[in-house]
């Protein structure tokens, strides 16, 4: 495999960026490789400067649902943008995008737009705060809620992937106000809240954890979420950046029949553009300036170009909801085949790993005794057959709906391959 080109682009990098790229699990140091820089990307392909083609499973993390470059959302912003980029104003669109949200999100009855997942999650727990006006949360180990401050405690993704618990720069007074329990283990949570019952504003929750690899909720965790809360007075969030459309139209809290006080969107609902959202009860985000005392604002917050990619992307699974049956059935053949490989896999519906480890991943603590030098020789061998998934034993791979039924079984071959089977 050439990689010439990549490497040169990323010795240049490194000049100018801090280590050579704009998110850290991108610059493939847990697996030992120099990143492949990518030049363009269509339906389930992606293709390098050095020419190499990839079955993709990352798909940018997560948005591109319907493929790269699906025609119809390209085909919409292209003519959006023939009106202006950004205006610092409303737009009618902003309004359709929220309404396509509410119809498709049970708990969502008001929404505001953001521009990252991390500006969604901030914005949830500081809204729920003063909603309620109680300063702690608890959070899960290894979900990861994003960048900001006081979240980046026993957070997963990018911080398991470099091996960093905390992140230096966040003042303690911030992490004090975290509190930290075990995912599926109520037990951690109720001991919180015999301790702060009456300081706790929120739990914030990745009802599938997606960023410590892929671990769904242990039957009754997150019913047993919304029992606590609702008993303490506290505002349950469910952190959908990564599972809203994705498990169901109507996301986690479909899929699972749990209904929280608020949802935060990201990933899909921009449609590969930068956009994300947080919602909930009318009475919650009524908090919100300019109707409330809670100070939240964007210069490009309903942009109107990834207001425009996240509309047609949503249209179209509503259109199509036979989308979500096929997604799930392609991935569990992945699933079988990680299986038949002796791989220790957790799915639900198109998110999967493939754990390098023994026991069952449930939590944080048994995500981390996967042997990470095992995935780094699996990650080079996938590389090598043209299969691209993450860079990290704990992210996710993602199914598309441009993944095609030859797609599927070439990536089973070369997880079969993989395992010499």
């Amino acid at each position: 495999m050439e990689t010439k080109r990549s490497e040169a682009a990323f010795s240049e990098a490194k000049q100018y960026i801090p280590g050579g790229v704009n998110s850290p699990v991108r610059a493939f140091r847990s697996v030992g490789l120099t990143p492949h820089f990518i030049e363009r990307a269509k339906g389930s392909r992606i293709w390098d400067i050095d020419g190499n083609e990839y079955i993709d499973y990352v798909c940018s993390w997560g948005p591109c649902i319907l493929g790269h470059a699906h025609e119809q959302v390209v085909k919409a912003v292209q003519e959006a943008c023939t009106y202006g980029l950004s205006y610092g104003a409303p737009t009618e669109k902003e309004t359709e995008l929220a309404k396509e949200i509410i119809e498709a999100v049970p708990a969502i009855e008001k929404v505001r737009l953001v521009s990252s997942g991390t500006e969604a999650v901030m914005s949830a727990i500081r809204a729920a705060r003063g909603y309620t006006g109680r300063s702690k949360i608890i959070k899960f180990a290894g979900n990861y809620h994003g960048h900001s401050d006081g979240l980046l405690v026993k957070a997963g993704s990018g911080l398991m992937t470099e091996s960093i618990p905390d992140s230096a720069g966040v003042p303690a007074e911030y992490a004090s106000c975290t509190l930290t329990a075990q995912y599926n283990d109520p037990a951690s949570v109720e001991k919180l809240f015999e301790e702060e019952k009456d300081a706790i504003a929120a739990v914030i929750v990745e009802p599938v954890a997606a960023n410590m690899g892929v671990v769904p909720p242990a039957p009754g965790f997150l019913e047993f979420l919304r029992d606590i809360t609702e008993q303490n007075g506290a505002v349950l969030i469910f952190d959908e950046v990564i599972t809203g459309f994705r498990l169901a139209y109507g996301g986690a809290g479909e899929y699972f029949g749990v209904k929280p006080d608020m949802v935060t969107l990201g990933k899909i609902v921009g449609g590969g553009m930068p956009l994300a959202a947080y919602g909930g009860k009318a009475e919650i985000m009524q908090v919100i300036a300019p109707e409330g005392p809670v100070y939240q604002a964007g210069t490009l917050s309903g942009n109107p170009l990834a207001v425009t990619a996240g509309l047609e992307t949503l249209r179209i699974l509503k259109k199509h909801p036979e989308i979500y049956a096929e997604l799930d059935r392609k991935g569990q053949k992945l699933e079988e085949a990680f299986r038949a490989a002796g791989r220790n896999v957790n799915r639900a519906g198109s998110l999967l790993s493939a754990f390098f480890t023994e026991q069952p991943v449930t939590d944080y603590r048994s995500a981390q005794t996967a042997d990470t030098k095992a995935f780094a020789a699996y990650f080079a061998r996938m590389l090598e057959q043209g299969i691209y998934v993450a860079p990290s034993q704990f992210e996710a791979m993602f199914v598309s709906a441009a993944h095609t039924d030859e797609d599927i079984e070439a990536t089973v071959q070369a997880i079969l391959a993989c395992a010499g089977k």
